[in-house]
């Protein structure tokens, strides 16, 4: 390295004329990039090497670092993410593995490591911190400590991923302080949406250093004021660029980075990766090099990866080649020195599927969806969705009774909400009611949901519910629209009923026809099976459904 570095011997791989973006400075300079093994070793000169690539002109900017996502809410094992979001120029993948772990435990977590073992590009694994999130739910399992701490040392960790029980901190709750308290020497990341004054001030004192559930700029900055890096999502249902991109500046980019969290091979088709949200940040002004910085050099310093993040020598060879910067259009991409081609893909030792046999649900009835009128409540509490947001709101309307209890009222969009337990452990079946879907027939299905999945739906009629439920009971798990008292379309996802076992490709085709499906019911969401996910996760703000009943996150009770 030394040697091919002062061009005293050639490199192993050498990209010739490109113009290289400094992220640094936001210089552009006409160079080659030489590269020994997975290390850049020369720029800023030109050089010999045994394999060329023609650059062509083309710029060169160091390979995006996605810092918080759930490779299971991408829908496809972690070997055809690998495959699928590479190309788009994401080279490293940071990834919290609690889907997974909420169903199948340390077997889910051993899983990924060993499937991170064998990707081409770069998986990082932070370990779950909330499995299950909170007790308000059913889980199919419960990660203590010790049972992280198994873990810690293997090469692909990183730390402790999002703490999203942050009342479990701020109460001290023990438990959670000895997770903390048994990584403070590495990266622990945060969860803490809303959390604002002296409540964040506690919060941050356990040594949390970063948030990706900042929605608006008054939030992020005053997270960044108190030392938090935020992270700039833009998912397939959580979608803050728009609000966050102007915090993104000269000042604060070397404390801001991207991420995705929950993003289907569909959006990824249609839209990108990363490199997506790179295109729409520079189109809205922010300043260029800058943004580049945040999607590479300032991710990796936040997270400790010392080796990434720029294109210089002594560096990883993790290098995006574009046609044009300001687009973002990705053209070739070189992974720890390898140029990414499909037979890297082919040549990856594959993974055995787990989790084949964890949907345990009961087959339901439509009268498992009835829902009794409160003799003394005259409103009913909704809960409100809106598009691209994962918080949801508190809501009510007066609605019709019959025989069958509380009806849905379609002319003001209420419809009702179910969460079926699924993994074996007390059947419970809990109904409520949910407004922002637009349906006006039918039911939609999922047992992706968020974070015990089990399984939700949502829907008009109890009989297209019971169909709904019943179908991704005998798929062991998936996506499922019915109409009429038969499914009109679905996903498979066997893998602990949160993974396809088919090529992206086949998964984003079928996302299409689902999507299409929900339209034919009148859904005016552009992505509702993630977002009905969301309405059982209990640590977002402000009312969830879980297997237990409505749940009022600011209370963070059960509405009685």
């Amino acid at each position: 390295m030394i040697k091919a570095g002062a061009g005293e011997i050639p490199a192993d791989l050498v990209i010739k004329n490109v113009r290289l973006l400094d992220v640094v400075t936001g210089t552009v300079t006409h160079t080659d990039i030489a590269i020994v093994g997975d290390r850049i070793v020369g720029t800023h000169a030109y050089y010999s090497g045994a394999r060329l690539i023609e650059g062509d002109g083309r710029f060169a900017v160091p390979g995006f670092i996605d810092t918080h996502l759930h490779i299971e809410s991408s829908l496809v094992t972690p070997l055809e993410f690998d495959r699928c979001v590479l190309p788009h120029g994401t080279t490293t993948a940071i990834c919290d593995p609690h889907e997974i772990a909420n169903v199948l435990g340390a077997d889910g977590i051993r899983y990924f490591l060993e499937s991170a073992e064998r990707t081409v590009m770069d998986i990082r694994v932070n370990l779950s911190s909330c499995v299950p999130a909170t007790e308000h739910e059913t889980s199919g399992a419960r990660l203590e400590v010790d049972d992280l701490l198994r873990f810690r040392d293997h090469p692909k960790v990183l730390g402790l991923a999002e703490m999203m029980n942050f009342p479990g901190v701020l109460a001290t709750d023990p438990g959670i302080l000895a997770k903390l308290a048994a990584f403070q020497d590495v990266h622990i990341d945060g969860h803490a949406p809303l959390l604002s004054d002296k409540a964040l001030n506690g919060y941050l004192a356990a040594g949390i250093r970063t948030d990706h559930e900042a929605t608006t700029a008054k939030e992020a900055r005053e997270k960044l004021a108190k030392g938090m890096a935020i992270l700039i999502r833009e998912g397939s249902v959580s979608k803050d660029l728009e609000a966050l991109a102007e915090i993104l500046d000269e000042n604060t980019s070397s404390f801001v980075a991207l991420c995705t969290d929950d993003r289907n091979p569909l959006d990824i088709a249609e839209e990108g990766h990363l490199d997506a949200s790179i295109r729409r940040l520079i189109g809205k002004g922010r300043p260029l090099h800058h943004v580049y910085r945040a999607a590479s050099h300032s991710a990796a310093r936040i997270f400790g990866l010392r080796d990434r993040g720029l294109i210089a020598p002594g560096w990883r060879a993790d290098i995006v080649l574009l046609d044009d910067l300001e687009g973002c259009a990705v053209s070739e991409v070189i992974a720890a020195g390898r140029l990414v081609r499909p037979e890297a893909f082919e040549a990856r030792y594959p993974v055995a599927p787990v989790g084949l046999a964890s949907m345990k649900a009961q087959p339901v009835t439509a009268d498992s969806f009835m829902t009794p009128a409160d003799p003394y409540r005259n409103m009913t509490p909704v809960i409100g969705v809106r598009p691209g947001l994962i918080l949801t709101f508190r809501e009510s309307a007066t609605l019709e009774v019959s025989d069958r209890g509380l009806l849905p009222d379609l002319d003001a969009d209420v419809i009702k909400v179910s969460v079926v337990e699924r993994h074996g452990k007390n059947g419970n079946v809990a109904c409520g009611f949910v407004t922002g879907f637009g349906l006006k027939t039918g039911a939609i299905a999922s047992s992706v949901g968020h974070d015990s999945h089990n399984i939700t739906v949502v829907g008009v009629s109890d009989v297209d519910m019971a169909v709904a439920v019943n179908r991704l009971i005998a798929l062991g798990g998936g996506f499922a629209v019915a109409q009429g008292g038969e499914v009109i379309a679905e996903l498979a996802l066997p893998i602990a009923g949160l993974m396809s076992l088919q090529p992206f490709e086949t998964v984003a085709a079928k996302l299409r026809e689902l999507r299409a499906a929900t339209r034919t019911l009148g859904c005016t969401l552009p992505e509702p099976f993630l977002q009905a996910a969301f309405l059982a996760l209990p640590v977002i703000p402000h009312l969830k459904m879980t297997d237990r009943g409505l749940f009022d996150v600011d209370a963070f009770r059960f509405v009685e």
